[in-house]
């Protein structure tokens, strides 16, 4: 897409969202309040967990419930779909986030436009691959656009034969007004000498077994590391079972809202994903000038480019290597401090990804209108 000097006539937007979590969520919540900033009527249509935890009625849009799980309940899907016929009905454009909630907004929207916005890549194997691949199909079939966050969905989806399918801006958070200073942070945590730091749903993509694995390797070598995963998800148990076995020094923080200020106190910022798209809690990193680790999945080069250490996904000694070398060399650690500040000035802004979106809705909405 090519942006327009034009800006975009008041329209009506749907959007329409899942069980979302994280940088997703957030995203969402920063694309419905540009919208409406920018004088369009945004209708959100999303569970109701999700529009409390986002605090999404505080957008400005309004709030439609609509229970997109992720799995399959056919009497709740079915409520769901009506509602969807009826709100894309009443909308010029629908813009749905998520597999599951942009194929039932693709099959709901007759005569609309749907865009879909993949933040996910699909499993490699399992039966959740087959579903996984017909929601694909649905979407690739009936969406007008779809945008992937990472290259590789990108071509997933052009594969699959969807008409058009570009890369998505996730913005990087505007983090200029921080709530709390960096001692008072660490103060709360309970002053730890060296602070490495993780942030996501305790689900198998995020692998945080890995994050724990690392901190019991390398805790007789460096006794005052001490590691806090924010998150929460269905592996929780699992995770502490492995804390307690191992015995090492993690801290399961939950679902917390003001992961900003932990970044911002943090020494060391490590993803152990599987995959991921453009984490936005890697981009608050670099903002906040945080040292980053991560694994060479998806989206997560293009989002560091250089200012950051990338290690292959499942090197357990790689990952350790890492860590090591960040907390025992200060200097190393401040040229990636100010190499993360560097990389944040070129990110993407939360305008940038507003712009984005009125020129993909321009670019779906001219054809119809022709």
């Amino acid at each position: 897409m090519n942006s327009t000097p034009e800006s975009l006539p008041p329209q009506r937007v749907l959007l329409v969202v899942g069980m979302v979590a994280g940088g997703a969520g957030r995203h969402v919540r920063s694309l419905a309040e540009g919208l409406t900033k920018r004088g369009h009527r945004v209708t959100l249509a999303c569970p109701k967990q999700v529009a409390e935890r986002y605090q999404l009625a505080d957008t400005g849009a309004d709030i439609v419930r609509a229970e997109i799980a992720e799995r399959p309940h056919p009497a709740t899907d079915a409520r769901t779909m009506r509602t969807l016929r009826s709100q894309a009905a009443d909308a010029d454009i629908v813009h749905a986030h998520g597999l599951r909630a942009g194929a039932m907004a693709a099959l709901a929207s007759r005569r609309t436009p749907v865009i879909v916005t993949l933040h996910n890549a699909s499993p490699e194997s399992g039966a959740a691959r087959v579903v996984f691949h017909a929601l694909e199909k649905v979407i690739a079939s009936r969406a007008a656009l779809v945008l992937g966050v990472s290259a590789d969905v990108v071509a997933r989806m052009r594969s699959l034969g969807a008409d058009r399918a570009e890369l998505a801006v996730v913005a990087a958070p505007d983090l200029s007004h921080p709530e709390r200073s960096k001692d008072e942070v660490r103060a709360d945590l309970g002053s730890p000498a060296v602070m490495a730091f993780a942030v996501g749903r305790l689900a198998p993509q995020k692998r945080m077994d890995l994050v724990v694995e690392a901190a019991a390797a390398l805790h007789m070598e460096l006794p005052d590391l001490q590691w806090f995963i924010a998150g929460d998800g269905p592996l929780q148990s699992d995770l502490e079972r492995q804390i307690a076995r191992t015995g090492a020094p993690v801290t399961l923080l939950g679902h917390r809202p003001d992961v900003p200020d932990l970044l911002g106190a943090t020494d060391i910022a490590v993803s152990s994903a599987v995959w991921e798209g453009q984490p936005v809690w890697l981009q608050e990193a670099l903002v906040c000038g945080a040292p980053v680790v991560a694994t060479e999945v998806g989206g997560t080069a293009a989002i560091l480019d250089d200012s950051g250490i990338l290690v292959p996904f499942g090197d357990g000694a790689a990952l350790q290597a890492a860590v090591r070398a960040v907390a025992t060399d200060p200097a190393y650690a401040h040229d990636l401090h100010e190499r993360a500040l560097a990389r944040a000035k070129v990110l993407p802004t939360e305008r940038d990804a507003i712009d984005h979106a009125e020129d993909a809705y321009r670019c779906v909405i001219a054809p119809v209108m022709a």
